[in-house]
């Protein structure tokens, strides 16, 4: 090296730091208390805040999290009944179980890792077990009270933003033991959230399908499951598309329950320690294990699982002492110790029905055999697209793909979507806009294929639809999905939501296992844009454009959005940044799910000419 590069290189260490590392010394570093870490990054504890609007937002893990303890205590025998109270923006849950200890009670929701469940002998099956969650929806919400009955006392606490303001002993009066939770989840932190009664009601099925002997009272409603699974199977089966009778079996740590339909695609709910697990996990590979090993020995067969699965509809509830979850959501169960144990278990009691109901067995294997062919028929579509299939393989022109992918193990993989959007206009704005780590945009090429009643392999003979497929990575399994969120973004016009209506068909149709987990969207862009020389605002609504355009006063331009491609790149991005609005596709009763696809999508009868006529026309 010369003189005058040994000299540069020692100008390039001494050099002064960049403008933008200045700010960075000993005062920089901050210890937040819990309090502050819960209040400042909610997602590490409750997920995305979010407006009630999805079913996945914290609004509804907070609430989760308080009902968790009352479930906790009825599973260890203390409390029959649960009452829960939705009033406008709060929320009231009051149980009988033995009532938080008087003395910790401040504690037990205001210290983080404080609880009573890390030993066993006190919770032995307990979802709660961290010593977070009370203390989360405490943190997060604008007003917390907690009374507890116990021993012939009453004490009780008040809290704002997570703050003590009241201490109180007072008269018990004739209050049956146990705890009541009163909390207003904070608008600052829920921007203008509104709390859904169906997604609560929703999650107190949940809750009832597992735990047969509590009864939930929703704002005086009862809520009750006399059968558990066979409930939950039962109340998202059509009768006519019924196979066989549904298989139910039951021992003291697991219950499950399963039948096959005739439409494709599968639907499995599963529950560990009373709680519903979404994402399932660990428990759920073994109930698909088990059934598989149990059909193919009782059969004496060598089955694909895919025939064994498609059209089938099952749900299993494991109770276990050892289990972990993937995060404080618990979602999925990521870790059991017995998992080898549960699947041989499953197994021996599915044969051991097998043996007592012969009639039902000989119905479920003509299903599968049905399933084999259908699947041989596909291969053989699959054959002569082989040209296509590695055209597709090497090269997607439609797809521009993100960096992060759900399932990656990547923080940011969990956050990924994809956008199917309407043509190519729409397709460059978003991907001028997006965030390349997180998000890809695929482009449809004019209206995919009406594919109601048709069998499965059809869509293997239609390029926009195997394109999709393909895309997804659900060619071979929906476990396979490389995306946290599918989103529709098609045009608001009769075109646009003619597309719309095309894909929801595809996916309810197909992939219904996708749809009732909570990956599809719908892509909410503004209808309208009202400005003038100072402010621009962005609508939603009709209401929302008359009360902006009020506010500005005179001299306002109004201009209406008909398709995603009129709205210039600069103004897409913060439409898909934070603050992207999306409404998910929710099934509230699976079952009719095939009864609205014939109405809508299915032939032109008069049934639904009548229908268009009355409420369309």
């Amino acid at each position: 090296m010369t003189e005058d590069s040994d000299a540069m290189g020692d100008n390039l260490w001494s050099q002064p730091a960049p403008e933008t590392q200045k700010g960075y010394d000993d005062n920089s570093i901050q210890t937040l208390d819990p309090l502050e870490h819960i209040r400042q990054r909610p997602g590490m504890y409750v997920g995305n805040p979010g407006d009630g609007s999805d079913s996945g937002d914290a609004l509804y893990t907070i609430f989760k999290e308080v009902v968790d303890n009352s479930i906790d205590e009825h599973i260890m025998g203390f409390g029959q009944r649960i009452d829960i109270t939705v009033n406008q923006k709060e929320i009231m849950v009051r149980d009988y179980g033995r009532g938080i200890p008087l003395g910790k009670l401040v504690d037990c929701v205001s210290n983080i890792n404080t609880g009573g469940k890390f030993k066993q002998d006190s919770y032995q099956f307990a979802v709660g077990m961290n010593g977070v969650g009370a203390k989360a929806t405490n943190a997060l919400s604008s007003e917390f009270e907690v009374t507890s009955w116990r021993d012939g006392k009453c004490h009780t606490a008040l809290f704002h933003e997570g703050v003590l303001v009241r201490d109180d002993y007072i008269d018990p009066g004739s209050e049956h033991t146990g705890t009541l939770v009163r909390f207003i989840p904070d608008s600052k932190l829920f921007h203008n959230y509104s709390i859904r009664l169906s997604e609560i009601e929703k999650r107190i099925w949940m809750y009832a399908y597992v735990n047969t002997r509590l009864s939930f009272y929703l704002n005086g409603q009862k809520i009750n499951s006399q059968n558990g699974l066979l409930d939950l199977v039962q109340a998202n089966v059509n009768e006519e598309a019924l196979i066989y009778k549904p298989i139910h079996c039951k021992d003291a740590l697991i219950e499950f329950a399963f039948c096959h339909i005739s439409d494709v695609g599968e639907q499995f709910y599963s529950f560990a320690n009373g709680q519903y697990t979404i994402d399932g996990g660990a428990h759920l590979s073994a109930f698909k294990g088990g059934i598989t090993r149990a059909i193919n020995e009782h059969f004496n067969k060598n089955f694909d699982p895919k025939d064994i699965r498609d059209g089938i509809i099952g749900a299993v509830a494991i109770r276990s002492q050892k289990t972990g979850f993937g995060s404080q959501t618990k979602n999925k169960l990521t870790f059991t110790s017995d998992m080898k144990n549960t699947e041989n278990a499953i197994k021996l009691m599915v044969i051991d029905y097998f043996l007592k109901h012969q009639d039902n067995a000989k119905l479920l294997l003509e299903k599968i055999q049905r399933n084999e062919q259908a699947r041989h028929d596909i291969q053989q579509i699959q054959k002569k697209c082989s040209k296509t299939i590695k055209h597709l393989s090497l090269r997607n022109e439609k797809l521009h793909d993100c960096r992060y992918h759900l399932g990656d193990k990547s923080k940011i993989g969990s956050e990924s979507m994809i956008f199917l959007t309407e043509g190519n206009s729409a397709a460059s704005s978003i991907v001028t806009s997006r965030d390349p780590d997180y998000q890809a945009v695929f482009a449809l090429r004019g209206k995919p294929l009406n594919s109601f009643g048709m069998r499965l392999e059809a869509t293997y003979s239609n390029d926009e639809l195997f394109y999709i497929v393909r895309t997804l990575g659900i060619e071979e399994d929906v476990d396979g999905l490389r995306y946290a969120k599918i989103v529709i973004a098609t045009d608001a016009d009769v075109d646009g939501l003619h597309i719309r209506n095309l894909l929801l068909t595809f996916f309810l149709q197909y992939f219904t296992q996708l749809v009732l987990s909570g990956h599809l969207y719908i892509f909410e862009t503004p209808l309208f844009r009202v400005r003038n020389t100072k402010s621009t605002f962005y609508c939603y609504s009709a209401q929302e454009r008359d009360e902006k355009a009020l506010e500005l006063g005179g001299n306002v331009e109004i201009t209406r959005f008909k398709g995603l491609g009129e709205i210039s790149p600069h103004e897409f991005k913060q439409f898909i940044g934070p603050d992207i609005h999306l409404g998910q596709v929710v099934v509230d009763n699976p079952r009719n799910i095939t009864e609205i696809l014939r109405r809508y999508m299915g032939s032109n009868d008069k049934e639904r000419w009548k229908h268009i006529q009355d409420n369309l026309i």
